[in-house]
């Protein structure tokens, strides 16, 4: 079989800065357009700017093993320390003597370099305009075809595949850390069983149960013939199923409303469940379970110290512009959905004339903070109940950032809903939520539910189906 060429656009390394480790026994080619840009990226404060440095640091890496290795190749000795610590991380191969001109040989068997080659009269035919960076990629593209038949072009811009597919150039969408929304499992599933074991089931509080397919700490509805129905969590490690603890008496006025509600809430109770995901649509009840469960163990029962609720600063259409006033007076519009459901529960717990004196009760106790999660980077956060509402607009990466930040005793909740992703460069399938359920699945520590009905109002259910 003929070895493999593909051609990256910047949009792939931005995306995944170790995208050249994915690519192994090919022969990589980069663009200097591709160089150029991302070079211009680098000092932009965001996380593009953050995995353009990354990118560019593994190319000067991959340059600086090529340069030692020719040293050592004509017989000189390498003094420079520092150069000899950036070796020892590179990805480059020892037994190379190229370079990123003509090619340096990676550790997975690939070879790796930068093409400049540019000829302004093909690109004319071909309808490229050479100022245009993808337009420079498509060009390199064209031209780097001619001599390796076997060549594809990564870039995870449509537009920029769709003009390959005119120009002859055969062109992929890059997935390579994508997880399909679709294969994400929804967290409860039924099962057909009879009278009897449900029976034993509801005596003996358990049952074994053995389900290669199950997750632990997913559900399961047994369903017999008469119509009986029960609820079990799967516990991998017992192989069993478990009967669900009683919910508590008072839960800030809430009650589950569908049985994807009442399993969320018996994994937001858990304390030994460190990191549960919600996702669901619109008027699911996600935020509002969460923070209910959050009042509980924090203001009732003095499990955690505090509660940390924080969302991405990604807005819905277009942005009304910079806001007076301090960090916490500007939060305020950001963080309004979390007021309302806050509004919600006191008003559900306490009724109307108590919900403003229950409001005031709560922020005065310094108990709940509202945060951006722009600047959640660097923290400790111990013993805290941290909800992270919309989080399908957060990257993997932040995500990582997000969790990586609880401290001893925190539990962290991320909600949200893939189908609804304001960030440009995230889809259903690239977004930190999908990663997070599918790389935490079968962990002990997890817990991961899928709601299915809108329980807002009618209205809001309607929508959803509808619109």
């Amino acid at each position: 079989m003929n070895r493999r060429t593909f051609v990256l656009d910047t949009n792939v390394l931005l995306y995944d800065p170790k995208a050249l480790e994915g690519f192994e026994n090919c022969d990589l080619i980069i663009p200097l357009a591709v160089i150029e840009e991302l070079d211009n990226m680098k000092r932009l404060p965001n996380d593009l700017g953050r995995n353009a440095r990354l990118v560019m640091r593994s190319f000067d890496r991959i340059k600086k093993m090529c340069s030692q290795m020719d040293l050592v190749a004509n017989g000189s000795s390498v003094e420079d320390e520092s150069c000899e610590s950036n070796v020892s991380e590179s990805v480059v191969s020892s037994s190379s003597r190229m370079d990123l001109v003509n090619g340096a040989q990676l550790n997975n068997g690939s070879t790796l370099r930068i093409y400049s080659k540019y000829k302004s009269d093909i690109s004319a035919q071909l309808g490229f305009d050479k100022s245009l960076v993808k337009d420079q990629i498509l060009h390199a593209a064209q031209m780097l075809a001619k001599d390796y038949p076997n060549l594809t072009l990564i870039t995870k811009d449509f537009a920029v595949r769709l003009k390959a597919q005119m120009a002859g150039i055969q062109a992929q969408d890059y997935k390579n850390t994508s997880i399909s929304h679709k294969d994400v499992y929804t967290g409860v599933k039924s099962v057909e069983v009879s009278k009897q074991q449900i029976d034993l089931f509801l005596k003996n509080g358990a049952m074994d149960y053995e389900d290669p397919q199950m997750y632990t700490n997913e559900y399961c509805v047994l369903n017999s013939k008469d119509q009986t129905q029960i609820v079990g969590r799967y516990d991998a490690q017992q192989k069993k199923l478990v009967s669900l603890k009683a919910l508590p008496q008072d839960l800030w006025g809430i009650k589950p409303r569908n049985i994807q509600q009442r399993c969320a809430l018996d994994l937001l109770l858990k304390d030994d469940v460190k990191l549960v995901t919600l996702v669901g649509q619109a008027g699911t009840g996600k935020t509002l379970l969460a923070l209910a469960c959050a009042l509980r163990k924090v203001f009732d029962d003095a499990q955690y110290s505090k509660i940390l609720v924080s969302r991405p600063i990604m807005p819905l259409g277009k942005d009304i512009g910079f806001l007076p006033g301090t960090k916490e007076e500007k939060l305020y519009h950001w963080m309004q959905p979390i007021y309302d459901n806050l509004e919600y529960l006191c008003q559900s717990s306490g009724g109307e004339q108590e919900t403003q004196e229950s409001l005031r009760w709560i922020k005065e106790s310094q108990k709940i903070e509202l945060e951006a999660v722009t600047y959640i980077r660097g923290r400790t956060l111990p013993n805290m109940f941290i909800i992270i509402d919309e989080a399908q607009n957060l990257t993997p990466h932040e995500i990582k950032t997000v969790i990586s930040r609880a401290g001893e005793g925190t539990k962290v909740i991320l909600a949200g809903d893939s189908t609804q992703i304001d960030n440009p460069y995230l889809d259903e399938d690239t977004n930190g939520l999908t990663f997070a359920i599918s790389k935490f699945c079968n962990n002990k520590i997890f817990g991961h539910m899928t709601f299915e009905v809108t329980e807002r109002s009618e209205l809001s259910s309607l929508a959803a189906m509808v619109l």
